[in-house]
C-alpha cells in the first residue's frame, strides 16, 4: 500500500528506516509494502566545509578527493571552500577546478584568519539549508575514506566529532591539544579527548543553535562550539581518526602564533564561563 506525502509532512517520517521514499512530482510516495518501486530515495543535504590558505600545494587534491564523497548525497550539497588571503597559487587553482567539481563553491570574503573563516563556512551552509555540515581542513592531514563511518552514525547522534588519539603533526601540537582539553576541564567542567579535530560531521541545527555565541572574527570556533556541546549535554560522539603530517607547505601557526592565541583565549574562556552562567 503506497500513501501519499506533501514535502513537509515528510520530514517527520525521514530517517524511521521502515518506509522507501519516491518522488512523484510534487509528493512523496511512501511505500509500505516490501515491492522496491525506485531508488529515488530522500537524501540529506551534505555541506562539506573547510578554509584555505596558501595551500597551492595541496588544494586540487584535497579538494578532489572530498568532492567526490558528495556523490549520493542531497543534490544541494556542496564542498564550500573559504579562501581569503592566500597570497599564493590557491585561488587561480580553485577558480581552476570549478569546471571539473560542479558542486564546489568558494568564498573569498572572509578575511584570512582560519577561525573567521570556519565561522563564515558555518554561516554559509545554515544559510542555505544543509542538514549536515562537515568541517576539515585543506592541509591533506585529514582521510576522506574515514567519513563514511561518521556519515553512517549521522541520525544516531547531533554530532560526531574526531579524536586524533595519534597524531603525526608533531609533539608541539599533541601538547597543545592536551592543554586546551585541560583548560575547558578546568574553566567549564567538561572532559573530551579532543576539543578542536577537523573532522566534525554535525546537524547544521545544533551548529546553528550555539553559533551567534561567538564574535565573527573568533580565532578557535571550533574549540568552543565543542566546549557547548558537552557543557549542554548534547547528544554527541567522539570517533577515532587518524591524523598525517601536512602534506605540502608551510603551517601558518608557530609557537609564537600559538602562545598569542592561548593568553587570549584564557580572556575568552573566563567571559564564556560567566556568560554561560547566566542562560
Amino acid at each position: 500500500m503506497a500513501v501519499l506525502y506533501t514535502f513537509p509532512e515528510i520530514r517527520a517520517l525521514h530517517g524511521a528506516g521502515k518506509q522507501r521514499f519516491f518522488l512523484a512530482g510534487d509528493v512523496v510516495i511512501v511505500d509500505n509494502t516490501n515491492v522496491v518501486l525506485d531508488d529515488l530515495i530522500m537524501q540529506d543535504s551534505l555541506f562539506i566545509v573547510m578554509p584555505a590558505y596558501n595551500e597551492e600545494q595541496n588544494i586540487e587534491a584535497v579538494a578532489t578527493s572530498w568532492h567526490s564523497l558528495l556523490d549520493g548525497k542531497g543534490k544541494s550539497s556542496r564542498l564550500v571552500i573559504a579562501d581569503s588571503g592566500s597570497t599564493d597559487g590557491t585561488h587561480r587553482i580553485l577558480l581552476g577546478l570549478k569546471e571539473k567539481l560542479p558542486q564546489l563553491e568558494i568564498l573569498s570574503d572572509t578575511g584570512k584568519q582560519h577561525g573567521p573563516k570556519v565561522i563564515a563556512l558555518y554561516e554559509h551552509a545554515i544559510r542555505e539549508g544543509a542538514d549536515f555540515v562537515f568541517q576539515t581542513d585543506s592541509d591533506g592531514q585529514t582521510d576522506p575514506t574515514e567519513f563514511d563511518a561518521f556519515w553512517q552514525k549521522r541520525n544516531e547522534h547531533m554530532a560526531v566529532l574526531g579524536w586524533r588519539n595519534r597524531r603525526g603533526d608533531g609533539k608541539l601540537r599533541i601538547l597543545v591539544g592536551r592543554v586546551v582539553c585541560l583548560l575547558l576541564r578546568c574553566y567549564f567542567g567538561v572532559k573530551v579527548p579532543d576539543a578542536n579535530a577537523p573532522f566534525r560531521l554535525m546537524r547544521a541545527s545544533l551548529v546553528a543553535k550555539y553559533l551567534d555565541r561567538l564574535p565573527k572574527d573568533y580565532n578557535i570556533p571550533n574549540i568552543m562550539l565543542t566546549t557547548y556541546f558537552a557543557y549542554y549535554k548534547e547528544d554527541i560522539v567522539f570517533e577515532k581518526i587518524s591524523f598525517k603530517p601536512r602534506q605540502g607547505g608551510i603551517n601558518s601557526l608557530n609557537l609564537p602564533k600559538i602562545a598569542a592565541i592561548g593568553i587570549r583565549a584564557l580572556a575568552d574562556f573566563r567571559r564564556f564561563r560567566k556568560a554561560m552562567a547566566y542562560l
